[in-house]
């Protein structure tokens, strides 16, 4: 079989390659453009992403949402440039998808569900043209330098004028992206930086009392710092093995980076954000009388549950009941990870293909025509839409890099 453009994924990312590849001023024909998708359907990562509520993008300001991918924002910065959160949202619009801002900042859907989007998005491709091709799982390149697929008829190869390759990351594998691609580039001696979960979970040596009775309980109003990062307010969730929840995957990357490093990282918790260490110590210095220690911290400083259980797991004996050191505990408890939750827990990963093995189309340098997009490249960043915004702006420029590379070839 042969193509003029094989994209290979079908998310976000690869889908938006086809959009760029099958536009009207393309001068490739979209019916000469293939996406092979490894599962039997197209999106799965995507629906499954906006089960709880599709948060598309973010609406802060474009200098602002750049700064949310870290060391790679240099990198991520000029697609974000070339269609960033304000374009997604147009062309959104553009499918027929209404959106709006929620009080977070986040941009969400109108019905808040992907579905519609990907419905939408879909029709739209294939009437332009484009063909998809559902359990054809990618095992590399053949010696002749064919694409090699595994389908349900047996192993097929196909040729290509140019790929694209938008595989995703390590995570969530049930859905597709399980990282199985990583040996087949590395073969081809392209850089692939380790893949490792971000906007994870950590595991905790909880005591066997405190996992039986505050296993699944959620902590609301702290806040968390740690490896010198600013402070991020938020909540989380307490599990059996450790912790898990939005405030927790904004601090996954330094504490994943910590553990690599040094083997051990911490964690403090405020557990009482609202409240200056002096106020609070001047709180919990009042008598007692003849309160619990239980009904005092409720009280005078509003730490109960799973509060009061973190308080109790971590705190020294001694300390619970001097007022100065059970005061200095609350604003600042330190809760010892001992390792990352396994990668295809994470709601992303970090690590991939080197941005130093691309050229500003994000073509290989080593691989004439070959193009990469979406998770399976180095960059992370939190939740919120970045994740997201970050796929479709890189597979958008994949795309349009592919149509300038094979008009180049034409002259």
């Amino acid at each position: 079989m042969k193509v003029r453009v094989a994209i290979i994924g079908g998310g976000p990312a690869g889908l938006m390659a086809a959009e760029a590849l099958a536009a009207a001023d393309s001068t490739v024909n979209p019916k000469n453009v293939a996406v092979f998708e490894a599962m039997p359907s197209i999106g799965r990562k995507f629906l499954m992403a906006g089960k709880g509520g599709m948060n598309i993008t973010h609406s802060e300001p474009l200098a602002d949402f750049i700064g949310r991918y870290g060391d790679r924002a240099a990198e991520i910065a000029p697609l974000l440039e070339a269609f960033g959160p304000t374009s997604l949202r147009e062309w959104i619009h553009g499918l027929g998808i209404d959106t709006f801002v929620g009080t977070s900042g986040r941009v969400f859907p109108a019905d808040m569900k992907a579905a519609p989007l990907l419905r939408a998005w879909l029709h739209r491709l294939r009437g332009q043209g484009v063909r998809f091709h559902v359990r054809h799982r990618w095992l590399g390149w053949a010696p002749d330098g064919s694409l090699c697929f595994a389908t349900p008829a047996g192993e097929i190869r196909i040729t290509a004028d140019a790929v694209i390759l938008a595989l995703g990351g390590g995570s969530w594998a049930k859905l597709g992206s399980d990282g199985a691609w990583v040996p087949s580039l590395r073969e081809r001696g392209i850089d692939v930086a380790p893949l490792r979960p971000a906007n994870c979970g950590f595991d905790v040596a909880w005591s066997t009392r405190f996992s039986e009775r505050f296993a699944g309980a959620p902590v609301k109003a702290v806040a968390a710092s740690c490896c010198g990062q600013p402070e991020k307010r938020g909540e989380f969730n307490i599990t059996a093995t450790g912790v898990e929840g939005g405030l927790i995957y904004a601090v996954s990357a330094p504490l994943r980076d910590a553990l690599a490093r040094d083997g051990t990282a911490v964690l403090h918790l405020d557990l009482a954000p609202g409240r200056s260490l002096e106020r609070l110590t001047a709180d919990l210095a009042r008598p007692r009388g003849r309160d619990s220690l239980a009904n005092h911290l409720r009280r005078h400083a509003g730490i109960e549950g799973v509060k009061a259980g973190l308080l109790r797991e971590f705190c020294p004996a001694g300390a619970m009941n001097v007022a100065s050191e059970l005061a200095t505990k609350i604003k600042a408890l330190p809760l010892r990870v001992t390792a990352t939750r396994p990668l295809d827990e994470a709601i992303s990963t970090a690590g991939g293909v080197s941005f130093s093995g691309l050229d500003e189309t994000l073509m290989l340098r080593n691989q004439p025509g070959v193009f990469c997009a979406g998770e399976m490249l180095d960059w992370e960043a939190p939740t919120g839409g970045y994740l997201l915004t970050a796929c479709f702006a890189s597979g958008r420029a994949a795309g349009l890099g592919t149509r300038r590379w094979l008009k180049a070839l034409s002259w």
